[in-house]
């Protein structure tokens, strides 16, 4: 499959994404710094509370999936990309990576109809997403859903900002602290408290928080926070062996490689951050991959159908 020119992917996926009745959650506004790999987003207002709102439907046929692929990733990557479409375009990539990576045979029939480009760039999602499955593989899904608020994230460029001033200041690679706060909260998404009680969007534990040189300001400010977790890795070895620092963040060895192949990812491609920054948040439920969309909010665990009852949206597509 040749990759398609820049010039057209903007219609095509419009196409894609009516085809599908997919609707954009949010709207951000986002520039490009002169140097073309780093991505800048100066501002994102925060979305309208009656925005229709839709799961994004995925082909069946792997060559079809491709085709969404090899148009998604460069246009997440351009500057000529309507900003209004990027919260749908980074959502749908997402579904597309989860499904992929739940479906092995799946992911090796649309590998081989994506471009040569954009191959690597699989690879290095399905395999960061693998860990995380492999760390909850044979227990039970859950029959609840969370009692977590779903917010909307900081604007990107002030992320990136506290990444690098973060990393500047204790030698911890930014993006490691991206991935770090992807994985813990979706960027600052989930605003709530973990059952182990780590809470904000590095989610540290109050205890942690509270060591010496460890915690300065609020735990749930994303300034503070990152900050903080690039002071914890350093404290725990990260400069001398960053799989030893992560792994005393979270004491699993899936953990820490599914958080340095999202590093990878950026350090190798610092653009793909703008994909990951318009992930939504997904909970693996009895019920399947529920999306919880910014405004979600339930102050105490909900029967998983009972929730699906009020918002049937939430559910994948198909049931």
């Amino acid at each position: 499959m040749v990759p398609l020119p820049m010039r057209v992917v903007t219609p095509i996926l419009l196409a894609l994404l009516l085809a599908s009745a997919a609707v954009a959650v949010t709207t951000v506004t986002v520039a490009r710094s002169p140097d073309s790999s780093v991505p800048v987003a100066p501002s994102q207002p925060p979305p309208q509370a009656d925005a229709p709102r839709s799961y994004p439907r995925l082909p069946r046929d792997p060559a079809a999936i491709a085709a969404q692929l090899a148009v998604l990733e460069p246009a997440l990557r351009s500057a000529a990309t309507p900003v209004d479409l990027l919260p749908e375009m980074g959502h749908r990539q997402q579904v597309i990576y989860r499904r992929l990576a739940a479906d092995p045979a799946l992911a090796v029939r649309v590998r081989g109809d994506l471009p040569v480009r954009w191959q690597g760039v699989l690879d290095r999602h399905l395999a960061a997403r693998r860990e995380f499955l492999a760390m909850r593989r044979g227990g039970p899904r859950s029959a609840f859903v969370p009692a977590w608020r779903i917010i909307p994230p900081e604007p990107a460029a002030d992320l990136l900002r506290y990444y690098r001033e973060a990393s500047a200041a204790t030698g911890i690679p930014w993006q490691v602290l991206a991935a770090v706060n992807l994985v813990e909260s979706g960027m600052g998404r989930i605003d709530g408290v973990s059952v182990a009680d780590a809470r904000g969007p590095m989610q540290f534990l109050p205890s942690t928080w509270a060591q010496r040189g460890i915690g300065q300001g609020d735990i749930r400010d994303p300034e503070d926070a990152i900050h903080a977790a690039a002071r914890y890795l350093v404290r725990r070895g990260g400069l001398q062996d960053i799989r030893k620092g992560l792994w005393r963040y979270n004491n699993s060895n899936r953990y820490v490689q599914g958080v340095l192949d999202y590093a990878e990812l950026l350090r190798v491609d610092p653009q793909a951050f703008t994909g990951l920054y318009h992930w939504e948040i997904h909970y693996a439920s009895a019920a399947g991959d529920l999306w919880l969309p910014v405004g979600y909010n339930q102050p105490t665990p909900l029967a998983v159908t009972t929730y699906l009852e009020r918002f049937p949206a939430s559910a994948p597509p198909g049931g």
